[in-house]
């Protein structure tokens, strides 16, 4: 017989955001939101000459005044992940 509960934290779906951007006179972005980053799109736009920016969106952060950020305790920082392709 179970004597205890178990409590699970559920995990949160890690979203992505693709931003393709076209290097040409429109100077276009499409922008993505995704929990699989489509790769073969990726290398598609990029062979084209397109410049495509990946981050998640999850890690976004709004940049403290430097008064507050001194104030902020060290263990509440988080590191910012993202990545820049212009060619493969």
């Amino acid at each position: 017989m179970l004597k205890g509960v178990v409590e699970c934290k559920k995990e949160k779906v890690r979203v992505f955001q693709v931003l393709m951007l076209k290097n040409d006179a429109s100077q276009k972005v499409e922008v993505q939101e995704d929990e699989q980053v489509d790769f073969l799109r990726v290398q598609e736009h990029l062979q084209h000459g397109g410049s495509v920016f990946i981050t998640s969106k999850r890690s976004q952060k709004i940049a403290l005044p430097k008064e507050k950020k001194a104030l902020r305790n060290k263990s509440d920082e988080k590191k910012i992940v993202f990545f820049y392709f212009d060619h493969l």
